[in-house]
């Protein structure tokens, strides 16, 4: 929980554009001071510079969240310029992955390295500072409606979601056990309008396809195709979802679930766990 937003320090990955973006923008609004870290140079110095002018205080790290060595860097930064850290938001991520079996070791790696890995490597190199200040905090990682309930299609993103949601279960209950004042909260979102659907843009040139590899399912691709128009045709604005965050950070609530319109979906996701019933696909509920 972190009740009081004026002057503390923010480090918020994949900062320079989407839900990242918005949040700092809110969390600039209420006086804090911000850590902005974005693979995409251009997009940092841009809002940077947009930041600046309004009086905002900020330090703009270009960097890979899946390199650890460049996320303890940030953390060192982040003390050096500021002194603390109060709030950290996991929020870099990329798209990825077909059917399960097509889906590419290339794609694996680069989805669960930036989405999974990326998360853990924050909670890492920050967590210890933030225990040791012994001040209110709170860490906010972004997983996705996709982290929640079943689907075809996108099997690297969906597991790496999963996988964020079950990591910061065990984050937020850890933190209870020791009695922290730092909180955890797991960000689910559903349709927003991202770029997520062109994180190719961004892939290292190790982690390549050749496009040998791409969906052979004609399911599977009209799947592919109706979530990224979803996304830019029926994706609530960024802002929107930061206002879910920051109301999630005062009020220390974990599960921050932004389209009610899914919560059916979850409940009978547990409803068929429950009662032993086979996987179904909750996205076409």
């Amino acid at each position: 929980m972190l009740s009081n937003f004026q002057d503390k320090v923010a480090v918020i990955t994949g900062g320079a554009s989407g839900i990242g973006l918005a949040v700092a923008q809110n969390c600039a609004a209420a006086g804090m001071k911000l850590v902005l870290a974005d693979i995409e140079e251009a997009n940092l110095d841009r809002v940077t510079v947009d930041f600046e002018r309004d009086g905002v205080e900020v330090l703009p790290l270009v960097i890979d969240v899946s390199n650890y060595d460049a996320v303890e860097a940030m953390a060192r930064q982040t003390i050096e310029r500021f002194g603390k850290v109060h709030f950290l938001f996991n929020n870099a991520g990329v798209s990825g992955g077909s059917s399960v079996w097509e889906t590419t070791l290339n794609d694996w790696d680069w989805v669960m390295g930036v989405n999974v890995m990326g998360v853990v490597y924050g909670i890492k190199a920050f967590t210890p500072i933030m225990l040791e200040q012994g001040e209110e905090g709170h860490i906010v990682n972004t997983a996705s409606i996709a982290g929640l309930i079943a689907g075809p299609s996108m099997g690297a993103y969906r597991v790496s979601k999963h996988a964020v949601v079950a990591l910061t279960e065990t984050l937020y209950l850890e933190l209870e056990q020791i009695g922290a004042k730092v909180g955890a909260s797991v960000l689910c979102p559903a349709w927003v309008k991202t770029q997520i659907f062109t994180s190719d843009r961004n892939r290292p040139s190790g982690l390549q396809n050749d496009g040998s590899n791409d969906p052979t399912d004609p399911k599977v691709q009209a799947q592919l195709a109706e979530a990224g128009r979803s996304v830019q045709e029926d994706g609530i604005p960024p802002s929107v979802v930061a206002d879910h965050v920051m109301d999630a950070v005062q009020n220390n609530r974990f599960y921050i679930l932004t389209h009610p319109n899914f919560n059916g979906a979850v409940a009978y996701r547990m409803k068929d766990i429950l009662e032993g019933n086979n996987p179904r696909n909750l996205f076409s509920i």
